[in-house]
């Protein structure tokens, strides 16, 4: 994750690292809420069963909904749909992903990402340099590799789609795996291959199965037809369109904001942004407490008020972005995940809370199927938490739980929160 810090003295950083005035102060509260009406929370959630037209309209704000592989709650690109349309059929998302003409396909974008097809296009040129930028073995260049790719290519041509473990066992007597038990990253030559074709976008991701394994298939049978025939635009009219998309679900934002959305190289990034300012699809602005430059889209909503409540998944587009998220909110947020369970200082799978237009709490969830359980591990306020947090978040908590399917919720660990949450309960029961 960027640990930029927004608010650190200095000078202040513009395009082209050319010191500019900026021509409107804005208040961190206001930043603020264009943020959150950037990214939906403006608006309630509907009223009526959420439809592929209202995921289409999610999409079309955020741009992107970042993919994790964690399952103790749920699997992270679900939930930002959740955050912001409520009580959604999870089976809409699997349609976008797998079914024909896809709403959204697989690719790295703020790492491993659901874009649209149209936004794919738009990387074609990290995908033309993917021996540069691939990491671990992709980028190797050991003899017979050349000749390992196009064979892995012919075979997802002729199979497709088809997983890496499927493959891997159509060709394990010509390319065995090596040994050792080091997880995930033990790739066998097949998954290296595939994962390389993949990062150079001549196969993709004709959506994942239950298991979470991606189906590869050619890119040709993945994007939509009029989309797999338009020739892809060079690369910096490629980085405006893609820093358009990430103005847009700023709304106001850094360079390194706007920069990291869709992992931008810094170089391109700076002449892309004084393209947008020069025609006025980005406002240089002040936000109160920045030491930095930021910019404001042209057409972001700027309400009075902002009236949200949701849970937001780790990696929700709102707060991924760490700094920013410290610079908007007062919220610093960091993941434990990888952190020893005694180390913690607020769980394993964190997640924070929304109420109006402040983060007011974080609270540390799993998913207990077996017992039918949401389990609040711990609950922890933020010292500007209203007296009614733990009534709010306990309702938050009960609509996740019936999303999920699970029968109540269960506050069984630490924090502050937690005699509040277990009050709620009681009354509610």
């Amino acid at each position: 994750m960027t640990q930029t810090n927004l608010s650190k003295p200095g000078l202040e950083q513009a395009v082209g690292g050319q010191a500019t005035v900026s021509t409107a102060n804005i208040s961190q509260a206001k930043a603020r809420r264009i943020a959150l009406a950037a990214q939906g929370f403006h608006k309630p959630r509907p009223s009526s069963p959420p439809s592929m037209r209202s995921l289409k309209g999610v999409i079309d704000r955020i741009g992107l909904l970042q993919i994790d592989s964690v399952n103790v709650l749920s699997r992270s690109h679900y939930l930002p749909l959740f955050s912001r349309l409520g009580h959604y059929d999870r089976d809409l998302l699997h349609r976008a992903t797998a079914s024909r003409p896809r709403v959204l396909t697989e690719y790295w974008a703020h790492e491993a990402s659901l874009i649209p097809p149209a936004t794919y296009r738009l990387l074609q040129w990290r995908m033309d340099s993917w021996k540069e930028t691939a990491w671990g073995k992709m980028r190797q260049d050991t003899p017979g590799y050349a000749e390992l790719l196009e064979l892995v290519y012919d075979e997802v041509a002729r199979r497709g789609p088809i997983t890496a473990s499927r493959l891997d066992q159509c060709l394990s007597h010509d390319m065995p795996a090596p040994s050792g038990t080091n997880w995930g990253w033990n790739w066998s030559q097949v998954k290296t291959a595939l994962e390389a074709l993949f990062w150079a976008g001549r196969i993709g991701s004709a959506g994942r199965n239950p298991q979470f394994e991606r189906r590869y298939d050619i890119t040709e049978r993945i994007l939509p037809a009029d989309i797999a025939a338009t020739p892809p635009p060079p690369k910096d009219e490629a980085i405006v369109e893609l820093l358009r998309i990430s103005a847009k679900a700023l709304g106001i934002g850094t360079a390194q904001c706007l920069r990291d959305y869709f992992r931008l190289p810094a170089s391109a990034v700076q002449p892309a942004i004084r393209r947008l300012v020069d025609a006025g699809e980005l406002q240089p602005v002040q936000v109160a407490g920045w030491k930095r430059t930021a910019y404001l889209a042209r057409d972001a909503s700027k309400p009075r008020a902002i009236r949200a409540r949701a849970l937001l998944s780790p990696f929700d587009s709102l707060v991924f972005e760490r700094a920013r998220t410290e610079a908007l909110f007062d919220f610093r947020f960091r993941l434990e995940i990888y952190v020893p369970k005694h180390k913690r200082v607020h769980g394993y799978y964190v997640l924070p809370f929304l109420l109006g237009d402040r983060l007011v709490a974080r609270v540390d969830l799993k998913a207990d199927r077996e017992a039918g359980l949401l389990r609040v591990q711990s609950a922890h306020a933020e010292p500007h938490a209203p007296e009614t947090t733990a009534v709010e978040l306990y309702q938050e908590l009960v609509l996740m739980a019936r999303w999920l399917g699970l029968e109540r919720v269960a506050v069984t660990g630490m924090g502050d929160l937690g005699p509040g949450l277990v009050a709620a309960g009681a009354e509610r029961a």
